[in-house]
């Protein structure tokens, strides 16, 4: 068993991914005012290819083989996490609050459990569905649906909601494909649907300014946002999803996906720290969502112990995939 002082690096490494990721929402909101969502998603994954690129560079040439055999499939996958997550995410972002957003990302275990159910036919343990019915209870106080009155609730926001949580699905998607390459490790997995979805990133933002959808940043914008854009696509987007790898490997997936619980929490936090202090409703719910992702995490822990000293490790379907938005 480690001792307490091994596990500290690996409790910091997810630390850092998940504050990091709730950032992103945060410093998102107020870009999106220069840059469109397909151009702010195409622009932080090109940073973050890049430092992958490098990366793969390093581990010699294995992974740029594994890219050329693979290549649509990686395309295909990589652009449901990368673009359908990403893009409707800014774009529900625009309608919505940055805690709304990080709520509905921390749920994505149990959708991933629920959509399972439904085209696989793995039915989820009572646990799960109540813990399910927690989390969606959570995301509806968050959204300000249980609370009439409260000034969040409005048909913009409940657009917002609705567009992310759809965008989410994309990202559940993206987490399911890695079981078609079990010859890929985690890191390689993130790093080759990067790369291989960025062609098809570029011809969506392109696409899209051509029809007058989704008009390219002008310069002046590019000015006003250029550090959050630089920021979005090396730390959320390149260093955390390292940081969060290595904290999965030193600590076990199910523990990394317990982290998953302080997105929302870092959320709110670094709002309180901005001077922007959350409403009652959205503590309410947040602490709902946090709590049904603990029960869920603690049930799959229990019930994977005993079948993993028998079988094995567990198929790459039922684990949480070691990246993020």
């Amino acid at each position: 068993m480690s001792s307490p002082s091994s596990r500290l690096p690996g409790i910091a490494a997810l630390l850092f991914a998940t504050a990091s990721w709730g950032s992103l929402f945060l410093v998102g909101k107020g870009v999106l005012h220069h840059v469109a969502p397909v151009w702010l998603t195409l622009i932080r994954y090109t940073l973050s290819a890049l430092v992958f690129a490098v990366l793969l560079g390093l581990r010699g040439t294995g992974g740029w083989h594994k890219l050329r055999r693979h290549a649509v499939p990686l395309a295909l996958h990589g652009f449901a996490g990368f673009g359908v997550f990403s893009i409707l995410l800014f774009i529900g972002l625009s309608h919505s609050e940055p805690s709304h957003g990080a709520v509905l990302i921390a749920t994505t275990p149990i959708t991933t459990q629920l959509l399972r159910w439904w085209l696989d036919g793995v039915r989820p343990t009572r646990t799960t569905l109540l813990t399910a019915a927690l989390a969606l209870a959570g995301v509806a106080t968050v959204a300000g649906l249980l609370s009439p009155g409260s000034t969040a609730l409005s048909h913009d926001t409940l657009y917002g909601d609705a567009i992310a949580f759809v965008g989410t699905l994309g990202w559940v998607v993206y987490t399911r494909g890695a079981a078609r390459f079990p010859t890929l490790d985690t890191v390689e997995y993130t790093a080759l649907t990067v790369l291989a979805s960025w062609p098809l990133l570029l011809a969506v933002a392109v696409g899209m300014a051509a029809l007058g959808a989704s008009p390219a940043p002008d310069a002046q914008g590019l000015r006003l946002s250029w550090q959050v854009l630089l920021y979005a696509g090396l730390v959320p987007s390149a260093v955390a999803v390292l940081a969060f790898n290595h904290g999965v490997r030193a600590l076990g997936s199910v523990t990394g996906t317990a982290f998953l619980n302080f997105v929302p929490v870092s959320t709110l936090l670094m709002g309180v720290a901005l001077g922007k202090p959350p409403a009652t409703h959205e503590i309410v719910g947040v602490a709902m969502v946090v709590a049904a992702l603990l029960l869920h995490v603690m049930a799959v822990k229990r019930a994977t112990a005993p079948a993993a000293a028998v079988r094995g490790p567990v198929p790459a379907d039922q684990r949480t995939c070691g990246v993020a938005p």
